[in-house]
């Protein structure tokens, strides 16, 4: 058996496309244009490539963007200041600080200091507390494109059993909450879990984010199993010199038993700023009283 390559490109283009549907219909209709600013501190080569990504798709699908580049040495107090300008500009619906951030600077701080309305990674303290209380909220845009990558597999993930490695704040905790919220029952493993491999064994679905290389093995597998692979690892390249993207999952071996598996890359990283879209159009219309979008 082979599994099915879930193919995160062409259900991102999809959902782009929808997004731009439904930001032509709310200009229509409600006279709004929604608009995403993107602060990036510093001079991080893989951080400057996410948010030239990000400016292009967020015009692309009709929006407007806003990018302030700011030196590394900026101080905790003007990032403050450039945030609450952005919490006040009625044009800007959606503020994304770029991550990581330099030495220096508290990213709990500086992401505590954005409107919750505008908290389009949903990582601000109180969309994180209404998601884990089953209350609407934004929702960061990792967990949230690998939901709709379980769910192109599995319609319903009501009653699955998953197992999300990985707990950071960015994707392992919220992905937990997404998921009980969709009625799966869900166990969350990290580095002191016992017995990894015999816990994703039992899983329906395993989601990994851990940040490790091929960590999860085909033999960790239960045979016809979903397999999303977060990891975006750089590893040295071969004889052409070239680095290459590799996965949590050792791709190769998974492949042979999983039923559906995301391929790295062109699997979850195309989700990540297709539903950063789908936030802002969310955030947009909520900050202007309007129904929310078909999205």
């Amino acid at each position: 058996m082979t599994a099915r390559i879930i193919d995160g490109k062409a259900i991102a283009a999809d959902l782009r496309q929808r997004v731009a549907d439904e930001v032509a219909r709310v200009k229509r209709e409600h006279q709004l244009t929604p608009g995403l600013a993107v602060v990036l501190v510093g001079n991080d080569p893989a951080s400057e490539v996410y948010v030239r990504s990000k400016g292009r798709q967020t015009e692309a699908a009709g929006m407007a963007s806003f990018e302030h580049k700011l030196p590394a040495d900026v101080t905790q107090d003007e990032l403050l200041t450039l945030i609450a300008r952005l919490n006040r500009d009625p044009v800007v619906h959606g503020i994304l600080v770029q991550l990581p951030l330099p030495n220096g600077l508290d990213p709990r701080a500086i992401v505590a200091a954005i409107d919750p309305a505008k908290d389009v990674d949903g990582l601000h303290p109180f969309n994180a507390g209404r998601l884990a209380s089953g209350l609407p909220a934004l929702t960061p845009c990792t967990p949230l494109g690998c939901i709709i990558l379980a769910k192109s597999v599995h319609p319903s993930l009501d009653g699955l059993d998953a197992v999300v490695i990985g707990r950071s704040t960015l994707v392992g905790r919220p992905l937990v909450q997404l998921l009980l919220n969709e009625n799966a029952t869900v166990t969350i493993a990290h580095s002191r879990t016992r017995d990894l491999a015999g816990l994703c064994r039992r899983a329906d679905l395993v989601i990994a984010a851990v940040g490790r290389p091929a960590m999860v093995k085909g033999d960790w597998l239960k045979p016809g199993a979903t397999v999303i692979d977060v990891g975006i690892n750089r590893l040295p390249g071969g004889a052409d010199g070239k680095s290459r993207l590799i996965g949590d999952v050792a791709y190769d071996e998974a492949v042979e038993v999983a039923g559906a598996i995301t391929p790295v890359p062109g699997g979850v990283g195309q989700m990540t700023v297709a539903c950063l879209l789908v936030n802002t159009l969310r955030a947009a219309c909520a900050i202007h009283g309007a129904p929310p979008p078909a999205v």
